[in-house]
């Protein structure tokens, strides 16, 4: 994976925090990230080269107008006065590629000198078995900080750690393996041609990522969320909040007024231009 500077900047090392979503259902990580670099007024510093990316290409996507600056699929971006790093991934990786990638992030991130990892995925609404519906949409967490996945402050900001989180489940074991270097690709055909109900969560994009994060002896936090496809816009803000509680920024400096979010440019076409009404 290469990175390349914008003309003149450059990655902030101030900026030791990195949030990164892991593409799931929903896009919720995404929108997270769309919401934190428009509301923060964070600035483009370069974009990142990897194979394993699809290739893609898009207008402005923050605006307040379209000037032309190009989307690509991903880029970071540098929020100095909330000290983050945001990295935006547009496009999915190709299919079968997950561990390459999630190897060569893993590499440029630890390169980079970031200490705390924050990554945002959205779960299977289907797979959610105790819903406790009282309480309305939780936040639920994974973290490097110990090995059963638990972490204090999140339990102190009330979140709830991945119950189903298992680091001796075969399948999370083979990604702890892989990561640091105890296995090969081989390993695991015979688990990948059938996935089990308990092989779900170790089959996403996030849990690749956190593994070979952790493997490198940084600080990773996972903030997750279960969702339906469709609308997440108003689950996009609820894991926004979670990540501003989590680096204690429920006040930013920028880029919020009033409590309010700033809308990127992009969502106004996120379900294409409204309806001819001369049909109706």
């Amino acid at each position: 994976m290469e990175f390349v500077p914008e003309e003149g900047k450059h990655l902030h090392e101030d900026c030791s925090t990195l949030i990164l979503p892991a593409l799931s259902i929903g896009n919720v990580g995404q929108l997270v990230a769309d919401l934190l670099v428009s509301s923060m007024d964070a600035e483009r510093v370069g974009y990142l080269d990897d194979p394993y990316v699809l290739p893609c290409v898009g207008n402005d996507a923050y605006g307040p107008f379209p000037h032309g600056d190009l989307a690509l699929p991903l880029e970071a971006y540098d929020s100095i006065s909330n000290a983050l790093t945001i990295i935006q991934q547009r496009s999915p990786v190709v299919k079968g590629r997950m561990v390459e990638f999630a190897k060569n992030l893993a590499d440029f991130v630890a390169a980079s000198g970031k200490k705390h990892i924050v990554l945002l995925s959205s779960l299977d609404f289907g797979k959610w078995q105790k819903v406790d519906m009282s309480s309305g949409l939780q936040i639920y967490y994974l973290s490097s900080a110990n090995n059963n996945g638990t972490d204090e402050n999140c339990e102190q900001l009330g979140w709830k750690k991945l119950e189903d989180y298992d680091p001796s489940q075969k399948h999370w074991k083979y990604l702890s393996d892989l990561a640091e270097g105890n296995a090969t690709r081989d390993d695991i055909i015979s688990i990948d041609d059938e996935l089990e109900e308990e092989d779900y969560y170790a089959s996403l994009p996030f849990a690749a990522l956190f593994s070979f994060l952790k493997a490198k002896g940084l600080k990773v936090t996972c903030l997750l969320c279960y969702c339906s496809e469709g609308d997440n816009i108003s689950d996009a803000f609820q894991l926004a909040e979670a990540v501003c509680k989590l680096q204690r920024l429920s006040h930013p400096t920028a880029g919020i007024d009033g409590g309010k979010w700033r809308i990127p440019l992009s969502w106004m076409s996120v379900y294409g231009p409204p309806p001819d009404m001369s049909i109706f």
